[in-house]
């Protein structure tokens, strides 16, 4: 089942034969809770790293536990991997001076790029102190860090309207931002429509298109239901009948990615950012379906 004619789908792959070698992947990652969380995380990147990711970014919880996790993690990956690492790092519950000293820490470690975020409101509500625009400009104040930050081609849920939230997005960019990933969606056109509206506003750097694998269609609902990501109803039919079959669900997520992919590599898309939930094997099957070959290493 797919929600492609086979003329355009012949058309789509003849596209993907062409761009083999000229695409870019970058990969998301969240601190594990337990040593076997931790010992998948570390299969995962390893498999991953072959594929030589543009970075790979490791995200940033509301507890300080989860956030030494990140610090930990990030220079672990540095000196394990040689990947370029990138830690979430976001601006609530954390004074400028924390923050100054944890950037400081990162680029002393040799860290050069941070996804900056404001990050979750705490359940008490209040005006944050900081947005992220203010955490891209006190980061470029410390040192010539690579800075992405996020952007919502569905318009993020807490934005007054579309446009509220795309000049949000531009005072991010003109603070200092050198690119922005988006948050998952699989409405292909809301992503290029969002992209020329970025270019109307004069937003000249790349939209890197972030990109989730589902395997578990009833999580994805929850996560697109908090975050204000339209689940098309064709979605819904794919995975009908399928709670109780998971490879079938996996085969499932996997096609619709490669096709959004697949579309989005047509409209000149270069960058892709992948949700892993820390898990390969998804993402790895994507990516060579791209042309993203291993490195394969002399012996």
């Amino acid at each position: 089942m797919s929600f492609f004619h086979a003329n355009q789908r012949e058309a789509l792959n003849q596209s993907l034969a062409e761009l083999t070698g000229q695409i870019n992947v970058s990969f998301e990652f969240f601190p594990p809770r337990t040593a076997e969380m931790e010992q998948t995380l570390w299969q995962s990147i390893t498999r991953l790293s072959s594929l030589q990711p543009k970075f790979v970014s490791v995200t940033y919880g509301a507890n300080s536990g989860e956030r030494d996790r990140t610090h930990s993690i990030i220079k672990d990956i540095n000196n394990r991997t040689g990947l370029e690492a990138a830690p979430h790092l976001t601006c609530i519950d954390a004074s400028e001076a924390e923050l100054r000293d944890i950037a400081t820490d990162y680029w002393q470690s040799g860290i050069r790029h941070i996804v900056a975020l404001r990050g979750d409101l705490p359940a008490s509500g209040g005006k944050p102190e900081m947005y992220a625009a203010d955490l891209v400009a006190l980061l470029k104040s410390v040192a010539d860090f690579d800075i992405s930050v996020a952007a919502y081609p569905e318009v993020h849920p807490e934005a007054k309207s579309a446009q509220a939230d795309l000049i949000n997005l531009k005072r991010k960019i003109d603070a200092g931002a050198n690119r922005a990933i988006t948050q998952f969606f699989f409405d292909v056109e809301s992503y290029l429509r969002f992209r020329d509206r970025c270019v109307a506003a004069n937003i000249e750097v790349e939209i890197v298109p972030g990109i989730l694998p589902v395997s578990n269609f009833k999580q994805l609902q929850r996560f697109a239901s908090m975050t204000n990501v339209r689940v098309p109803h064709w979605m819904n039919n794919m995975f009908d009948g399928l709670d109780d079959d998971a490879e079938t669900r996996k085969m499932v997520g996997a096609n619709i990615a490669m096709d959004m992919v697949k579309i989005l590599s047509r409209e000149g898309v270069k960058d892709f950012h992948f949700y892993t939930l820390n898990r390969a094997e998804m993402s790895y099957a994507i990516c060579h379906t791209l042309g993203v070959r291993p490195v394969r290493v002399a012996e």
